[in-house]
């Protein structure tokens, strides 16, 4: 894992080598080791998700980062999700809905969520 400071926040960034993730249990191991870091923000690398993890008719994605948000953990997706989001309707609106929000967001770069978050934190 690798912390980076935007603004007032602490993001924490997976390493791109690691399990696959997408169960609640996924998501609480992640807390788990997250504890003790200060992180406001976990950067999730788009090769780290179970292939099926886009597939919202599964419902895998929205108990991950449910679980994530519960504990106070927000989240974000960081890689390119073309090629999921051109097969989905529906995967292209909770993109759209994640990215408006405050929890949720889908970003094709660290940097980038780094600049967005040291712009927006207090």
């Amino acid at each position: 894992m690798i912390t980076h400071a935007a603004g007032a926040e602490t993001i924490v960034e997976l390493d791109a080598d690691g399990p696959l993730l997408s169960s609640e249990a996924d998501a609480v191991d992640l807390l788990g080791e997250l504890y003790g870091t200060g992180a406001d923000w976990l950067a999730i690398p788009v090769g780290r998700l179970a292939p099926d993890f886009f597939v919202l008719s599964n419902q895998k994605a929205g108990f991950f980062l449910q679980k994530l948000v519960n504990y106070g953990m927000k989240a974000a997706i960081v890689g390119d999700i073309a090629g999921f989001t051109a097969q989905s309707a529906p995967l292209r609106d909770f993109v759209r809905e994640s990215n408006r929000g405050h929890h949720m967001r889908f970003v094709d770069t660290v940097d980038a969520l780094i600049a967005e978050r040291a712009e927006t934190s207090p």
